[in-house]
């Protein structure tokens, strides 16, 4: 009975190979030191032994190799053995020589055999852990698909094909997404964690990345390297800004990605919650990118700063507002999208003299509040006074009471202009 479940791991280990493809050689080595670890805590060392195995045909073989020793000399009967046993082996045999002598493992008992399962076990499962990280620290960067398994608070557990266990964190996911146990996500692999040998493999939906892999299996002349990706800018289930590049100037890039009808973006848009999603053509021209990155908004003029990454975007005063964008998404957009810190800035042909630049008022207002101020346009005081409240409040980012103490600042001056 104990032989046959020796082998019987052996035929199980042969199988598990084929399950997880690992190779021959890591077997065969996973397997001798199981066996090697089980000798060792029965002798107190396995260095004598030879362990000989053959999976495929679920044969093992143990030898051990002692040295002939007189009768009266003989201390360890594990390394040692005398000389009157070696001759019962072979007659000619003398002290000093080896002798090498098959023995079975399932003659170390029942309790040797428990043991070398647990180990096995043991080996198993760290090889499956290993396995698991290594295959999926190659995908990063790929979509896979998984189904719902159990949902937490604060992260979503997803069995793949082979069910192997896939996270999507809350913040990975987008703000709308809503699943269901059994439902099928797609994400894109983000990262792959092993603290203490536990692989953990991390999805995002939320991901450039994402919006870059959807747009490659949508747009076939991405996949084929006629059109590149240059950039991508996201505002997970808001917006999204895309610049792409093609080499051929048969090809229109961004009509390619958008498809006849929008048939090519809308499966995405609708992958992402409706995310908007423009595609515009990638320029060297920084000037030209900026303005295409801003539209549907049209620039009088742009004024960069290269050293500090900046742009001063002068445009008409109903432009301003396609400019910032619900929420100063676009702007934001624009930005990431082009590396730029985007000023934007009236375009006024007939500028009041009674009017004040907003930056003459430093010394009562703070800097980065001005800042804020200006990058939804508001340049002057008479501007922001005009502006409503509200929108102030929302589209420049400010505080309640932060945008009230500018507008008292900025009447209290024409106030006293009018009294002088």
């Amino acid at each position: 009975m104990a032989k046959k479940e020796v082998i019987s791991m052996i035929d199980t280990f042969s199988e598990f190979k084929e399950l997880k493809n690992i190779d021959r050689m890591t077997m065969i080595s996973v397997l001798e030191d199981s066996f090697r670890n089980v000798i060792a805590k029965l002798f107190g060392s396995n260095e004598n032994y030879d362990v000989i195995i053959n999976p495929d045909k679920g044969d093992l073989e143990i030898w051990r190799n002692r040295t002939i020793v007189e009768d009266n000399e003989l201390v360890d009967a594990n390394t040692q053995i005398s000389l009157t046993e070696a001759r019962k082996i072979d007659e000619d045999f003398e002290v000093g020589e080896d002798v090498t002598d098959e023995v079975f493992f399932e003659d170390f008992g029942r309790r040797a055999i428990l043991n070398l399962r647990q180990t096995l076990t043991s080996k198993i499962l760290e090889l499956q852990k290993e396995g698991l990280y290594n295959r999926y620290k190659e995908k990063i960067g790929e979509i896979v698909s998984g189904e719902v398994y159990q949902i937490w608070k604060k992260e979503i557990l997803l069995l793949d094909d082979e069910k192997e266990e896939l996270l999507l964190p809350k913040t990975e996911q987008i703000s709308s997404d809503f699943f269901r146990k059994g439902e099928h996500v797609r994400a894109v692999i983000d990262r792959v964690e092993n603290k203490n040998n536990n692989p953990k493999i991390i999805l995002s939906r939320t991901s450039p990345v994402f919006l870059e892999r959807l747009l490659e299996i949508e747009v076939p002349e991405i996949n084929d390297g006629l059109i590149t990706i240059r950039n991508i800018a996201r505002i997970p289930g808001e917006r999204a800004k895309v610049a792409v590049e093609s080499y051929d100037d048969r090809i229109d890039p961004v009509g390619a990605c958008v498809g006849m009808k929008g048939s090519r973006i809308h499966g995405i848009v609708r992958e992402l919650r409706n995310e908007n999603i423009d595609i515009i053509n990638y320029t060297p021209n920084t000037s030209l990118y900026i303005q295409r990155a801003l539209s549907p908004a049209k620039i009088t003029s742009v004024k960069l700063n290269e050293e500090e990454k900046r742009a001063e975007v002068l445009l008409r005063p109903e432009e301003v507002s396609l400019a910032i964008g619900k929420g100063g998404f676009n702007i934001k957009l624009a930005s990431m999208l082009t590396s730029y810190t985007i000023d934007v800035y009236r375009d006024i042909d007939d500028f009041d003299e009674e009017d004040i630049y907003l930056d003459e008022f430093r010394d009562e207002i703070d800097g980065w509040v001005i800042d804020q101020l200006k990058k939804i346009g508001c340049v002057t005081a008479k501007n922001v006074l005009a502006t409503d409240r509200d929108k102030l409040i929302q589209e420049a980012d400010l505080e309640e009471d932060t945008v009230d103490e500018v507008l008292n600042i900025l009447r209290a001056e024409f106030d006293d202009e009018s009294k002088a």
